[in-house]
C-alpha cells in the first residue's frame, strides 16, 4: 500500500546538504582536557571492593581503633598488617588518584585528584617512617579508609556520567551491516555496507532500511523518514526522488542509485554534530572540584607556615606531627563523598519514580532552566496516528465508512492503515474483505459484500478523475489545515469511482501533555517552546490545542535536523538556560546541545544516550519531577559542602596549632575522629533525599 502524501523531497535535499561533511565510522573525539579521561567505572569497582578488603584488617588490627572499641588482638606478625596491606592499597587504589594528581599539576588545574594524593602520599610516608622508627605517626587505617573512600566516591562518580560515545554508536546502529548491490549480472548480491561507493546501485526490501544516500532509479515507496526529518507521516518517494541513509521503505521494494556513503551522508552529519554538541556541553566543572582547589592551596599554605612556626619556636618534632596532621586531615573525605553521594541517592530515588539520571551535571543544572523546549512527535504527541474524523457522503453513515475502509485495509501493513483498522476494533465494526491488492503510490483495493473499494489519497482521486461533493471537500480542508492526513473510501464499478466518505488520520496528542505544560508554569519556568519538523498548521493546531500562550511561549515548524540544533543554541544566545526534551534520532544534536537534554523512555536509543536524563515512561509530566529532584539535590550538594569546607574552616587552624598558646591542639587521632565524624553527617544528611516526593509520573 502507497497512500499519497505531503511531499518533503526539497526538505530531504536540504537535510543532505546541510550535512555533506562527517562521518558515521569516525566518531568526533572530545577535544581538551578531561580529569576523567581513560576512567572506567568497572575498574573503579574492582578496586573499591579490593580496597575495601584489605582495609577491614587494617582498621581491625589499629591499637586506637582497638583502644576506642575496647578490644585487643595480638597474634603473630599483627604489626605488618598495616604497613604490608597499606602499601597495597595505597599502590593499587591511590594509583588512579596519583596518576591524577600527575595530570593536574602538569596542567596546572590543582584540583580534587591533587589533594588526595597529597593527604595519602603524606599518610603513606608518615605511617612508614613510623614503621621504621623515625616517627609515632601511624596513619596506616587512617590511609587505607581514605583511598578506599574516595575510590566510592569516585566509581558513584564516573557511573552517572553521560557516555558520548553511546549516542554515536546508536547513530551507526541505524545503518545496516549488508546491502543488497546490484552487480553487472543484474542481481542482487549481500555485501557489506563499507563496500558501497558512488555509483552502485543497491535494492531496499520493504521493511529494510536504506544503506546509503542516493536517487531511487526504479519503484516507489512510502518511507519513514522521522528519523531524519522529524515529519510524523511516511512519506511518499519515486523515481528520482532523493532517500537518506537510515530511512526504512515501509511497503514497496525500489532501487536507490548511491550518491553518499560514509562520512558525507546525512546521518553522519548528525552524528557530527551530536559530538560536536556534547564535546562543547560537557566543559562544565562540578562545584566540589573549586572547593578542592581552594582547600589544596589553603592546606598547602597552612602546611608550610605550621612547620616554620613551629620550627622557628624549637619544636622539631611538633613541627612535623603538627604539619603532617594538617596535610592528612585537610584530604575530603566529606568534600569527595558530598557531590557523588547525593547524585547517587537521588539517581536511586529518580528511579523510583520513572526518571533515569545519566549525566552527574543534569540535576544541577535543571534547577536553572528557563525554557522548556519539547519536540512534537512522540513527546507532546503519541508518534503515532489514529482516527480523529470520519465522515460519509449522503447516505452512507461515518461507522459504514469506517467499518468498510477497515476491511479493505486490513491486509496492509501501513501505519495509516493499522490505525484505521485499530478505530474499527475498538467500536466493533467488524468486516470482512477479499481480493486485497496494493495499487502501488496510489492506494489497495478490495473487496467488501462483493463490492469492490478502495482507499487512497489525492493521487489515486486524480487517477480516477473522481470529484469531491463540496461538503466533504470543506470537511477535508478542515481535517489538512489542522494538519491530519486525509484518506477517501471509494465504490468501484467497472471504471467509474464513487466516493463514499473520507477518515482524517492526525498524530494524537498526548492527554497528560496539557498538564505538563501547566505544571512546568507553576514551577516558574519563563518560556514553554515546541520544535517539529512538521508544517506551520500542524504545529499552530498542536500548540493551540496544549494550551500555548501568544507572546510568551514560541512555536518553530518545519524544523531540519540542524535546526534543531541551531534553535537550541540561539535560545542560549539570549540567555535563556533551555531543557530539551525529545525522543527521536532528528532531535540527538539539540539534547546533547541543551543545558539539559531529556529523553522520552519510548524515544530512540540514540535520543537516549544523548540525554542527560531519561524518562522511562513517555509521560511529558516527567520533566517537573526532574525540576523537583534537582532543586531538592542542589539543596543538599551545598549542605554538604557548606558542612565540609566547615570542617577544615574549623579543623585545620587546630590541627596546625593555633590554639596551643591556650592548650587547645588537635592531635592526630583526635582529627582522624573530626574526619570521619564529617564524612558520617554528611552521608547522613544525603540520605535525607529519600524523603523527597516527586510529582506523579502516570
Amino acid at each position: 500500500m502507497s497512500h499519497d502524501a505531503h511531499h518533503h523531497g526539497d526538505r530531504t535535499d536540504a537535510a543532505v546538504g546541510a550535512h555533506g561533511h562527517g562521518g558515521h565510522d569516525k566518531p568526533v573525539g572530545h577535544g581538551g582536557h578531561d580529569k576523567h579521561a581513560g576512567h572506567d567505572p568497572e575498574v573503579f569497582r574492582r578496586k573499591f571492593w579490593l580496597s575495601l578488603v584489605l582495609t577491614v584488617p587494617i582498621v581491625a588490627t589499629s591499637h586506637m581503633v582497638m583502644d576506642w572499641f575496647g578490644y585487643r588482638l595480638d597474634f603473630p606478625g599483627m604489626e605488618l598488617v598495616g604497613p604490608v596491606l597499606g602499601t597495597v592499597v595505597f599502590a593499587y587504589g591511590g594509583w588512579p588518584f596519583l596518576a591524577g594528581a600527575v595530570r593536574e599539576v602538569r596542567d596546572r588545574a590543582p584540583g580534587m585528584m591533587l589533594l588526595i594524593a597529597m593527604a595519602i602520599t603524606v599518610a603513606y610516608v608518615a605511617s612508614l617512617a613510623t614503621a621504621l622508627g623515625a616517627f609515632d605517626l601511624d596513619f596506616w587505617w587512617e590511609l587505607a579508609a581514605l583511598v578506599t573512600i574516595m575510590l566510592l566516591g569516585h566509581w558513584q562518580e564516573m557511573k552517572a556520567i553521560g557516555r558520548a560515545r553511546g549516542a554515536l554508536a546508536a547513530l551507526a546502529a541505524l545503518l545496516p551491516d549488508d546491502a543488497d548491490r546490484i552487480d553487472d549480472d543484474g542481481q542482487p548480491h549481500r555485501v557489506p555496507v563499507a563496500d558501497l561507493h558512488v555509483g552502485d546501485v543497491v535494492l531496499v526490501r520493504p521493511g529494510g532500511r536504506v544503506p546509503a544516500d542516493g536517487r531511487i532509479t526504479d519503484g516507489s515507496a512510502e518511507l519513514d523518514e522521522s528519523m531524519i526529518t522529524g515529519e510524523s507521516r511516511p512519506v511518499a518517494r519515486g523515481v528520482d526522488e532523493r532517500v537518506v541513509a537510515g530511512t526504512v521503505a515501509t511497503d514497496a521494494a525500489i532501487r536507490v542509485r548511491v550518491d553518499a556513503v560514509g562520512e558525507d551522508t546525512a546521518l553522519a552529519g548528525i552524528q557530527r554534530l551530536v559530538a560536536q554538541a556534547q564535546r562543547s556541553s560537557g566543559r562544565a566543572q562540578v562545584l566540589a572540584d573549586r572547593f578542592a582547589a581552594w582547600l589544596f592551596y589553603i592546606a598547602t599554605v597552612t602546611a608550610v607556615v605550621t612547620l616554620v612556626v613551629w620550627t622557628l619556636v624549637g619544636d622539631l618534632g611538633e613541627a612535623v606531627v603538627r604539619t603532617v596532621t594538617v596535610l592528612v586531615i585537610a584530604c575530603p573525605h566529606a568534600l569527595g563523598l558530598a557531590i557523588p553521594l547525593v547524585i547517587a541517592l537521588s539517581t536511586a530515588v529518580a528511579a523510583k519514580e520513572g526518571i533515569l539520571v545519566k549525566d552527574r551535571l543534569a540535576l544541577e543544572r535543571m534547577r536553572t532552566v528557563d525554557a522548556v523546549l519539547f519536540d512534537k512527535t512522540g513527546t507532546l504527541t503519541r508518534g503515532e496516528h489514529v482516527v480523529t474524523g470520519v465522515a460519509g457522503t449522503a447516505g452512507s453513515a461515518a461507522d459504514e465508512v469506517l467499518a468498510i475502509a477497515a476491511a479493505v485495509e486490513t491486509d496492509s501493513e501501513h501505519p495509516l492503515a493499522r490505525a484505521i483498522v485499530a478505530a474499527a476494533q475498538q467500536r466493533h465494526l467488524p468486516r470482512r474483505a477479499s481480493g486485497f491488492r496494493s495499487l502501488t503510490g496510489r492506494g489497495v483495493r478490495a473487496d467488501v459484500d462483493g463490492t469492490s473499494y478502495a482507499v487512497g489519497g489525492p493521487a489515486l482521486l486524480r487517477e480516477l478523475h473522481v470529484v469531491l461533493p463540496d461538503d466533504l471537500s470543506r470537511r477535508q480542508q478542515e481535517w489538512s489545515g489542522r494538519g491530519a492526513a486525509v484518506l477517501n473510501l471509494l465504490r468501484l464499478d467497472g471504471d467509474r469511482a464513487t466516493v463514499v466518505g473520507a477518515l482524517a488520520l492526525a498524530d494524537e496528542v498526548r492527554p497528560e501533555a496539557r498538564q505538563a505544560i501547566a505544571d512546568l508554569r507553576d514551577q516558574g519556568v519563563q518560556k514553554i517552546v515546541m520544535i517539529t519538523g512538521d508544517a506551520r498548521p500542524v504545529a499552530d493546531a498542536v500548540a493551540a490545542d496544549l494550551g500555548f500562550r501568544p507572546g510568551e511561549d514560541e512555536v518553530f515548524a518545519e524544523v531540519l535536523p540542524a535546526d534543531k540544533d541551531d534553535t537550541v543554541a540561539d535560545l542560549q544566545k539570549r540567555g535563556l538556560r533551555v531543557a530539551m526534551v525529545g525522543d527521536g534520532v532528528n532531535d540527538a544534536p539539540a539534547l546533547a546541545r541543551a543545558d539539559v537534554g531529556i529523553a522520552i523512555g519510548a524515544g530512540t536509543d540514540v535520543a537516549i544516550e544523548s540525554a542527560g536524563v531519561v524518562l522511562a515512561s513517555s509521560d511529558p509530566r516527567g520533566v517537573t519531577g526532574v525540576i523537583s529532584l534537582s532543586r531538592a539535590s542542589y539543596r543538599k550538594m551545598i549542605q554538604n559542602l557548606a558542612w565540609a569546607a566547615g570542617y577544615n574552616v574549623v579543623a585545620l587552624p587546630l590541627a596546625a596549632g593555633a590554639l596551643a598558646w591556650a592548650g587547645v591542639t588537635l592531635s592526630p587521632a583526635v582529627g582522624a575522629v573530626l574526619m570521619s565524624a564529617s564524612t558520617i553527617v554528611v552521608a547522613l544528611n544525603a540520605q535525607l533525599l529519600r524523603r523527597v516526593r516527586l510529582r506523579p509520573q502516570g
